[in-house]
């Protein structure tokens, strides 16, 4: 669904991408982490033909996203986690703008709406940042765009919320859609997204589906100082030694995705030789 190759992105004379190659297939939620400042914003703002490379292509649905053919807009949704909305009501906004896309179902939008407890009938202007954001996720979902693009869209929504947000974004994924989230807010995604990618000063440190990560690594809790003394990666709590480990006789673990995230900023050729030998 989504092609980079050799992507290269700068601003001014601050590069930020240099050579990034990626795809995104459909039916998949990706989770798109690392820190701010890294460049998750700018990748997604370059997917929706916002910002342009400067060097390598871009194609998204056939599409040279630079180029901002209407066919590709009506396919194509971001959530940025700055926006702007409009002081009207709910539903003369949708009225104004669900045309520009030709898949939008207002009976979806409305669901999502009353899920999210955002009375219909309010006004933009008068709700808050978190409400503002709630609508905007669920025009997002209503599109049906094929390519939905997320900008740390939990930011601002309390933990009820958040909760709710994992759900109707699982509830929202089909065989036809591709849903990308960047985010430095790991926890918020675990059980949603099924597949990570971390970028770090514009390389891309690790990209792996959940399933390889549960085959690969073990996650565990541990006070035995031999197995801590052979993890990949370890952290102390209170409950033990937390650590990752081979996953060398095939147990099933939950990933720790914060964990993992951390584990892979600080000993990223560890974790990614793991991943080398299980091949």
């Amino acid at each position: 669904m989504v092609t980079i190759r050799d992507f290269h992105f700068s601003y001014r004379r601050n590069p930020v991408f240099t050579g990034l190659n990626l795809d995104l297939q459909p039916g998949h939620i990706y989770g798109l982490l690392g820190r701010n400042g890294m460049g998750k914003s700018t990748l997604l703002y370059n997917i929706a033909g916002l910002l342009f490379p400067r060097k390598g292509s871009i194609r998204a649905m056939g599409f040279e996203p630079g180029k901002r053919q209407p066919a590709f807009l009506q396919k194509v949704f971001l959530v940025p986690e700055e926006f702007y909305l409009p002081p009207v009501r709910i539903d003369q906004w949708v009225r104004h703008t669900a045309p520009f896309y030709t898949s939008f179902d207002r009976q979806a939008f409305d669901r999502i709406l009353r899920d999210f407890g955002i009375p219909d009938g309010s006004k933009l202007d008068e709700m808050s940042y978190g409400q503002r954001k709630k609508a905007l996720i669920s025009f997002g979902l209503a599109t049906n765009a094929p390519l939905l693009l997320m900008d740390e869209p939990t930011n601002g929504l309390n933990i009820l919320s958040k909760g709710q947000f994992r759900k109707v974004i699982a509830g929202a994924l089909d065989e036809n859609k591709c849903i990308l989230i960047s985010t430095h807010q790991v926890k918020d995604l675990e059980n949603l997204i099924d597949r990570i990618t971390v970028i770090d000063e514009g390389k891309i440190l690790f990209d792996h589906s959940l399933q390889t990560i549960s085959a690969t690594l073990h996650f565990s809790l541990s006070f035995d100082a031999e197995e801590s003394a052979h993890a990949l990666y370890s952290e102390s709590s209170f409950k033990g030694n937390a650590l990752i480990l081979p996953n060398i006789y095939g147990e099933e673990s939950q990933p720790d995705l914060e964990m993992l995230y951390k584990a892979i900023v600080a000993e990223g050729a560890k974790i990614n030789a793991a991943f080398g030998a299980a091949q």
